[in-house]
């Protein structure tokens, strides 16, 4: 088992990467839990992972009532979140009880912000089973929802009590999953740490093959990139942006082709592409450097151009991005494989060339 520590102003947490399920798990977490707890999973996952969890904290002599949520991106919403408020109330929920977030990203956010806003904030756990959610979305504390206009434009910040990876629970993912998953392991290498990048080139297969050990490696590496970062700078004012490395086009994606029709991974992987060769317009990179991404992106089996847009899809959607900031776009881009910066002066016709370009090769 691996511990990291995230100390940010609002409080400080630990995260528990472990292999062993719920026998480590056990003799932890006993403390991070009140005597009221409710489980929110979504369908998928419950018929997966629900009753081992429900017996644990059973252990733990915890009131416990579940509360089980359709699958998938589209569902992140009001109408859904609206739900899990329904089923707190049903179950007279207390400012003293427990969220449990059992599932990937989508649930982690909606259960971050029902707990950040259920009577003016209760506690909640993070316990995510996917590659995505354990290595980014479950850290840090960023909570939201969707709007038909924008991807998590309706949110909080707001950080959990504690964080429980189980690399064992990543062996129930689909393969489209997985490699979603993977599309933010391979940004924090691009964006922070050129050896990271040298050992993923070198250890993506076994990674592919869902190699334990090399899992553990990877996992532990990206939440602690991210908790240096989020340490610094929780709510996303300066060093914390560059996080966002392709997600300013993966947000137009999602948009445009509907939320879960490109998973937010596949998304992330086409418009890292499209950062790069943003990059390379501006002189930073290299189109050998681009293509050593896209090779990398390749073998984990995903996506390296974006759908079929319309010029006028991309520019509107990005519109209503949040890194908005005084009617500025601001994208992430790499000065080299290793390192990025933010970059507010993005000429619209440097960017229409990049949009154009790709739309005229599709």
């Amino acid at each position: 088992m691996q511990t990291l520590t995230v100390k940010t102003p609002s409080h400080q947490y630990p995260i528990f990467i472990y292999s062993d399920a719920l026998s480590i798990s056990l003799s932890i977490s006993s403390s991070f839990f009140s005597k009221k707890i409710a489980l929110i999973t979504n369908e998928t996952i419950a018929a997966l992972h629900l009753e081992q969890w429900q017996q644990y904290f059973s252990q733990l002599s915890c009131e416990q009532f579940s509360i089980i949520l359709p699958d998938g991106e589209k569902y992140k919403n009001w109408q859904t979140l609206n739900s899990i408020y329904d089923g707190l109330m049903q179950n007279r929920a207390e400012r003293q009880t427990t969220l449990i977030a059992l599932g990937g990203g989508v649930i982690g956010d909606m259960v971050g912000f029902a707990a950040a806003t259920y009577q003016r904030g209760i506690p909640f756990i993070q316990i995510p089973t996917t590659l995505l959610s354990q290595v980014d979305s479950s850290v840090g504390g960023k909570t939201a929802i969707n709007h038909p206009l924008g991807k998590n434009m309706i949110g909080a910040f707001y950080q959990p009590q504690a964080v429980f990876i189980d690399l064992t629970s990543l062996k129930t993912l689909p393969q489209r999953e997985f490699s979603a998953g993977m599309a933010e392991v391979i940004k924090y290498a691009l964006l922070g740490d050129i050896d990271f990048l040298h050992w993923l080139e070198a250890n993506i297969e076994a990674m592919m093959a869902l190699d334990q050990s090399v899992l553990a490696y990877a996992v532990h590496l990206c939440c602690q990139m991210k908790v240096n970062i989020v340490t610094i700078d929780e709510k996303e004012t300066g060093i914390r942006a560059p996080l966002n490395l392709g997600h300013t086009f993966a947000h137009a994606i999602e948009a445009e082709m509907g939320y879960g029709n490109w998973l937010h991974g596949e998304a992330v992987a086409a418009g890292m592409v499209l950062a790069c060769r943003l990059s390379e317009q501006i002189g930073q990179i290299t189109e050998n450097d681009t293509q050593r991404v896209i090779n990398l992106l390749k073998k984990a089996k995903l996506p390296t151009a974006p759908p079929k847009m319309t010029l006028n899809a991309w520019l509107t959607h990005m519109s209503h991005d949040k890194k908005v900031v005084d009617g500025k776009l601001r994208f992430v881009i790499l000065e080299k494989l290793g390192q990025a910066k933010i970059a507010d002066d993005i000429s619209s016709d440097l960017l229409t060339s990049v949009l154009q370009n790709h739309i005229s090769s599709t």
